[in-house]
């Protein structure tokens, strides 16, 4: 008797630190919802490293010496820990890992500058979360966020529903970018062709059908029963990758980023030498403190506000909001985050920021951070399984995407469209996000468009002043490029 009590205790401790029963979920869901969102997110392990070894620095090396697996390995890590850290701090379902698009700017906008080494690329990304950081501890972060308009917020959350979806259609090669004619096509010369797109119609399908039926751990299933059918086609059919060695695509029909063939091997040790590889202060010697100001500052809004419009899209799939549309432990939140942005530079894979795939685990039924728990732990799993996760393709994990962009879709309803002052910066928020690739723009152009609106309708005293501050920033970082050349920086 004393044995079985023992774990019953354990059981709820464990639900009251999370909530779990209180935010309307179970131990099974949080469970079902970490892993669903690790699967829509495990691509980073892949895909950072591949990028941050593309291009040299300044000086001709390549981060790592170019060892794909040294940086697989601590991209894991960082995320593991981090995505960990949000579960506990701020009981919030996000996963955290290196930022898709900064990763980019990293690798081909600073490293590459002149006298730039990774190790000062690195201490830029450190120096815009600790600022970040600062901001956060202030309160100036979450004053913000809340001076934003709530039907705002809903214009993000819808706004970013359709960016992952675009992002699966691309990532899955059923939008694609021709070489000439119009900007985006329809698969393979305007139809759908190979097995791999065949992987993501069937999961897709997979998903729609058991999500109406009501099954739970819908998504989940999806993505693993599509995972089996895409090793089961490479191994029969031998079909390969879609890129060569050097990146050019030879064969269009093939798998889109990693081919999902059985490992030789399935544990590995991983090398996490490139912990601490940074220099502060290295860049401001380098390339001046006028361009460093500038570089901070542009890495800095877009990990401001892109982490702003996830947590609000994340929370408000999850049924997670306040009447004014903010998400439970805001502030909290928003520490780990900045933490991760320096955390991820720290450790040389890139600022660490949320992952809007975390809509995913809630589109499964996550609800709290034990989720992101799951989804850390799992990361930390990958730096030894590295082999082993590498097998799940592009194909297999975004119809997860498109589903939960359904999902958020459907908050539309809850803006007002007869209202001029906030529909059409609704509407450009959530236009520009998947027409631009970017969070940041679509939620730039609709502040900037709010502030306008109400300006012309003589409403100048009714907009928070913090967002006329932040009207201006956006208005600084959209035109950044001919500030930049008119300063000869």
């Amino acid at each position: 008797m004393t044995v079985s009590a023992e774990p019953a205790s354990q059981e709820s401790a464990l639900h009251r630190y999370f909530q779990i029963g209180r935010r309307g979920s179970t131990l099974g869901r949080e469970v079902r919802g970490g892993i669903a969102t690790f699967f829509t997110m495990v691509y980073i392990v892949v895909l950072n490293p591949l990028i941050l070894t593309s291009v040299p620095d300044s000086t001709g090396n390549y981060l790592a010496g170019g060892d794909v697996a040294m940086i697989a390995a601590a991209t894991a890590l960082i995320a593991g820990v981090m995505t960990i850290l949000m579960g506990v701090v701020a009981n919030y379902p996000l996963g955290l890992a290196a930022g898709l698009g900064l990763n980019a700017v990293v690798a081909f906008g600073v490293a590459g500058l002149p006298g730039m080494t990774w190790a000062d690329a690195m201490g830029l990304i450190v120096l815009e979360g600790l600022i970040i950081l600062v901001l956060v501890l202030t309160g100036f972060r979450e004053a913000v966020f809340h001076a934003v308009p709530a039907p705002l917020k809903v214009a993000i959350s819808v706004g970013i529903g359709l960016f992952i979806t675009i992002v699966g259609l691309v990532d899955a090669g059923i939008v694609r970018k021709p070489a000439g004619g119009p900007p985006v096509e329809l698969g393979v010369g305007g139809s759908l062709a190979g097995w791999p797109t065949l992987v993501f119609v069937l999961g897709l399908v997979a998903i729609i059908v058991m999500y109406a039926k009501k099954i739970q751990g819908a998504i989940l299933y999806g993505i693993i029963g599509a995972t089996v059918l895409a090793v089961i086609l490479e191994a029969a059919l031998d079909i390969g990758g879609q890129t060569d060695e050097t990146g050019a695509v030879v064969n269009p029909t093939g798998w889109g980023l990693n081919i999902p063939a059985l490992p030789d091997q399935i544990v590995n040790v991983p090398d996490f030498g490139l912990l601490g590889q940074f220099s502060l202060l290295g860049s401001i010697e380098r390339i001046g403190v006028v361009t460093v100001i500038l570089l901070v500052f542009s890495l800095m809004l877009a990990d401001f506000f892109d982490t702003m419009g996830t947590m609000v899209a994340v929370g408000a799939e999850g049924d997670l909001l306040d009447e004014d549309g903010n998400p439970p432990n805001t502030n909290r939140i928003l520490i780990v985050d900045s933490i991760a942005a320096a955390a991820g530079g720290a450790a040389s894979v890139s600022s660490n920021t949320s992952y809007i795939e975390s809509a995913a685990g809630v589109g499964e039924g996550a609800r709290t951070g034990f989720a992101s728990v799951v989804t850390g732990a799992l990361f930390l799993l990958a730096t030894f399984l590295a082999p082993l996760v590498s097998i799940v393709p592009y194909e297999a994990a975004t119809p997860a995407l498109v589903v939960v962009g359904y999902l958020m879709m459907r908050q539309v309803k809850e803006i007002n469209w007869d209202d001029l002052e906030i529909a059409f910066p609704a509407f450009l928020t959530i236009v520009l996000m998947p027409f631009t690739y970017s969070i940041t723009v679509g939620i730039g152009a609709g502040f900037l468009a709010f502030v306008l609106l109400k300006v012309v309708r003589g409403k100048a005293r009714a907009v928070h002043p913090l967002m006329w501050l932040i009207a201006v920033l956006f208005l600084v970082y959209f035109t950044l490029t001919p500030i930049r050349e008119l300063l000869g920086v």
